[in-house]
């Protein structure tokens, strides 16, 4: 398997570009969501799906990799994406609820551990060489699905509490711009699986982009402090006319509270 040997230049300039957008913006970008965890030790509504998907993903195209030729840089960006959610991910789960632990620990045992193993298994020795990587290839362009769907399970959060807190439009962004870089790696490689990679980031980025502006179009009204004055007693000195000529009566005083 020559993963390290390549003649493609363009291949070589799209997987450079993938490589530095997947190393300094998304792994970047979770470190204040993990950050304030760390800081706060509470995981608040952030969820775990994403990375747990985002890892299994990983791990799947570094199977396909080794499969392949001329891919070394498909292999340098999963293996430090596998490294980067793994630690997230035991992050989470020191901060996490009980619930909230439990669930993470189950998708891990079931997906990143007993599906990848089945995954596994069955490829190697039910499947032939020569099918072996479109089989894998396949499977992996399907959870890239999963991988750029996962954002939108805070959906229910980002309606409920009107607010992006959670799932920020530069994620939605960065995800695209990177698609879009191993799309244009796949199609120099003439990779179809790593192309397809594209066309699993337009629908829901194009969703999550939608929800964005319809909370920022929105906002929540300002709250408003009313901040009570302290009433004064003034006491008036007046005389009083009465309209049946009786005349005026003098040193009347009168007390008013306001």
């Amino acid at each position: 398997m020559a993963i390290f040997n390549t003649q493609n230049t363009w291949a070589i300039a799209f997987g450079l570009l993938g490589n530095i957008i997947s190393f300094a913006v998304p792994s970047l970008q979770c470190k204040p969501t993990f950050y304030r965890i760390w800081k706060k030790k509470t995981t608040e509504d952030f969820q775990s799906l994403p990375y747990v998907v985002s890892l299994f993903s990983g791990m799947l195209w570094l199977y396909y990799a080794t499969q392949k030729k001329d891919v070394f840089l498909l292999v340098t960006v999963n293996s430090f994406c596998c490294f980067i959610r793994t630690i997230y991910i035991a992050i989470f789960v020191a901060f996490a609820t009980k619930k909230a632990r439990m669930l993470t620990v189950k998708l891990l045992l079931l997906m990143n551990f007993g599906r990848f193993c089945l995954i596994l298994l069955l490829c190697q020795f039910l499947a032939k060489e020569s099918t072996r990587a479109k089989i894998i290839g396949g499977i992996c362009a399907g959870f890239s699905v999963c991988v750029f769907a996962a954002p939108l399970s805070i959906i229910r959060t980002v309606i409920k509490t009107k607010s992006v807190e959670y799932m920020p439009f530069s994620l939605s962004l960065t995800l695209t711009i990177s698609a879009v870089v191993w799309f244009l790696y796949g199609l120099a490689l003439k990779d179809i699986y790593v192309a397809k990679e594209l066309e699993a980031a337009n629908l829901p980025e194009v969703s999550i982009d939608m929800l964005n502006v319809g909370a920022l179009a929105s906002p929540e009204p300002a709250e408003i402090t009313v901040v009570p004055t302290a009433s004064k007693c003034t006491c008036i000195d007046r005389k009083a006319e009465t309209e049946n000529g009786h005349g005026i009566k003098n040193g009347t005083h009168s007390t008013s509270a306001y």
